[in-house]
C-alpha cells in the first residue's frame, strides 16, 4: 500500500476524494437499497446508530458541564500574577496574526480594541495584520489600523500577500506568507524565536482579556510546548442576540459543542483561533499554501512531523466570534449555509491524512488509526446523521412490506423515536449552559421574544437539515465530482 501511494500520488489522491464522500452517500441511502434484501440488518443498524447518538448526547452534556465549570473558575484566576513568577517570563513574546480579506474596517478595529484590553504587557504583543494584495482596500485599511494602534502594542506589522502559482486563495496561504514575513521581522529586531508564540486570530475573534497571560503560564509550564497547540473555547456569541432564530439555534449548538471538546483532550484539535510555538510553525514549513481548511491541516502537518507527542492543550477561557450574518433573514441563512459548507470542506483534507497515516510507519499504529477514525467519524457522519436519525427508521417497512408485518418492522419507528426522545432530554442541560455562558441580553432586545428561545428547540430537525446536513452533503458531493470549493470569506456586518 505504501508503494502504491508513493508511485501514484495523484491517482490515489483522486480515488480517496471519491471514496470518502461516497461513504456518506452509502450511509444515507443504505436504508433504501439494503431494505429490499436485508431489512432486519438495516433495522438493527438504525437502532445501534440511535443508541450511539444517545451516548453522544450524554457525552456532550457531561463534557460541556465540566468545561463550563472549569472555564468559570479559570476566568477568576490571576494568571498574570502567576506567570510573572515563572522563569523566562521576561523573554516571552506573543505574535497575533489577523488574516483579513475585504473585512469591514470596523470589524478589524473592534478586534484590535479588544486585544488592547489584554492584561499581558502589550509592549510584548506583536500584531500582524495579514492583508491580501488583490483586496483593493488592503493598503488603506492597513495604514489606518497601523496609525491608530501602532502605539498601543509593542510592534504592528502589515503584510501583503500576493497569490503565487500553486497557492490556493484562503486563510492558510495568507497565514503562511505572514508567518514567514514576521520571522524575518523578528530577526531584524534581534528577537530570539525560542520563547515566541504565534496566534492565528480570526478578524472577528474577541480573545478574553486574560488569554495571553493564561497562554503564557500554560506555555512556560509546558515541557512539551514544541509539540502542542493551544485552544480556547470558540463561542459564536458576539452577535448571538442579533441573528435570526434558526441561526441562533445552530450557533448555540456549535458553541456548546466547542465548549465540550475542551474537556476531551484526546479529540481536541485546534480550530478557528488558536496558538502554538512559532518555532514549531517554522520547523514544519509554516502553514500550507495549497489547502483551504488551514486549522486541521496545520495540526496534522505538525503531527506527521513530530508524532504522538503532538496534541492540543485546552485553554479554559472564552473566545467570542461572530456567527454568520448578513443584511436580512434569508441572506443570513445563505451566509450560514456557505459557512457550514466551507467547514464541511474539511473532508478535502482526509485524503492527505489517509496518505500520511500509511506513509508514517514510525508513528505508533494505534495512535495513527485513532486520529484517522476520529476524523472519518466526524466528516462521514456530518451529512448522514440527519437522514439516519429522522427518516432512517421509516424506510425499511415502506420499502419491504413483508418486513413491515414482522414484530421488528412494526416497532422499529417506535423504538427509534423512544431512544431519540430520551436524547432530547439532555438538550435542557445544553440550554441551561448556553444561558449561563452567553453575553447578557441587550436592553433593546424585546422581552416578548424570550419565550421563542425555548421554542427554538422544536425546530431542530428542520434547521439541522437546512443549515448542517445539506451544506455538508453539498461539500462532499463537490469533492466527489472534482468540483473544488472556492474560499469565501464569511460576511461581517
Amino acid at each position: 500500500m505504501r508503494q502504491i501511494f508513493l508511485r501514484y500520488p495523484r491517482k490515489t489522491q483522486r480515488i480517496l476524494e471519491i471514496f470518502v464522500p461516497i461513504s456518506s452517500w452509502l450511509l444515507i441511502t443504505m436504508p433504501l437499497w439494503l431494505s429490499f434484501w436485508h431489512p432486519a440488518l438495516v433495522a438493527y443498524f438504525i437502532i445501534t446508530f440511535d443508541v450511539y447518538w444517545f451516548y453522544k448526547s450524554v457525552a456532550l452534556v457531561y463534557y460541556a458541564t465540566r468545561s463550563f465549570i472549569t472555564l468559570s473558575a479559570h476566568q477568576t484566576v490571576d494568571w498574570l500574577g502567576q506567570v510573572k513568577q515563572l522563569p523566562n517570563f521576561d523573554k516571552l513574546w506573543h505574535i497575533i496574526i489577523i488574516p483579513e480579506y475585504r473585512e469591514p474596517p470596523h470589524i478589524i478595529r473592534r478586534t484590535l480594541e479588544n486585544l488592547s484590553r489584554q492584561d499581558f504587557p502589550k509592549e510584548r504583543l506583536i500584531i500582524v495584520l495579514a492583508t491580501e494584495a488583490k483586496d483593493p482596500n488592503a493598503a488603506s485599511v492597513g495604514a489606518i489600523m497601523k496609525h491608530e494602534f501602532e502605539s498601543v502594542f509593542g510592534h504592528f506589522v502589515v503584510t501583503r500577500h500576493i497569490l503565487h502559482n500553486g497557492e490556493v486563495t484562503g486563510k492558510s496561504s495568507n497565514m503562511a506568507w505572514a508567518s514567514k514575513r514576521v520571522v524575518e521581522y523578528l530577526k531584524k529586531k534581534h528577537i530570539p524565536l525560542d520563547f515566541v508564540t504565534v496566534t492565528s486570530c480570526d478578524a472577528d475573534a474577541f480573545l478574553h482579556p486574560k488569554y495571553f497571560s493564561y497562554l503564557s503560564w500554560t506555555f512556560l509550564k509546558d515541557t512539551d510546548r514544541a509539540y502542542h497547540f493551544y485552544q480556547g473555547a470558540i463561542l459564536f456569541y458576539n452577535n448571538i442576540w442579533r441573528i435570526p432564530l434558526p441561526n441562533r439555534f445552530l450557533n448555540t449548538l456549535n458553541s456548546i459543542w466547542n465548549l465540550a471538546l475542551l474537556s476531551q483532550r484526546g479529540k481536541l484539535i485546534n480550530f478557528s483561533t488558536y496558538s502554538l510555538a512559532l518555532l514549531t510553525a517554522v520547523k514544519v514549513g509554516h502553514w500550507s499554501v495549497d489547502v483551504i481548511p488551514e486549522d486541521y491541516h496545520m495540526f496534522f502537518k505538525v503531527y506527521f512531523t513530530f508524532g504522538t507527542r503532538v496534541s492540543t492543550v485546552p485553554l479554559f477561557l472564552p473566545v467570542l466570534v461572530d456567527a454568520a450574518e448578513s443584511h436580512g433573514f434569508f441572506p443570513t441563512l445563505v451566509n450560514q449555509y456557505e459557512q457550514a459548507k466551507r467547514w464541511a470542506w474539511g473532508i478535502s483534507d482526509l485524503p492527505y491524512v489517509i496518505r500520511e497515516v500509511i506513509l508514517h510507519g514510525e508513528i505508533r499504529f494505534f495512535d495513527r488509526m485513532r486520529r484517522l477514525l476520529q476524523l472519518l467519524e466526524h466528516h462521514i457522519f456530518w451529512p448522514a446523521n440527519w437522514f439516519l436519525l429522522t427518516i432512517g427508521s421509516s424506510i425499511p417497512p415502506l420499502v419491504n412490506p413483508l418486513f413491515a408485518r414482522t414484530v421488528l418492522g412494526h416497532n422499529l419507528s417506535r423504538i427509534s423515536s423512544g431512544i431519540l426522545t430520551l436524547s432530547t432530554v439532555f438538550l435542557i442541560a445544553v440550554f441551561i449552559i448556553d444561558w449561563r455562558i452567553k453575553p447578557p441580553k441587550p436592553k433593546e432586545y424585546p422581552a416578548w421574544k424570550l419565550p421563542l428561545l425555548y421554542l427554538q428547540w422544536i425546530t431542530l430537525p428542520l434547521i439541522s437539515f437546512v443549515l448542517s446536513a445539506l451544506p455538508g452533503l453539498d461539500a462532499h458531493t463537490r469533492l466527489m465530482l472534482g468540483k473544488r470549493l472556492e474560499y469565501r470569506v464569511t460576511e461581517k456586518i
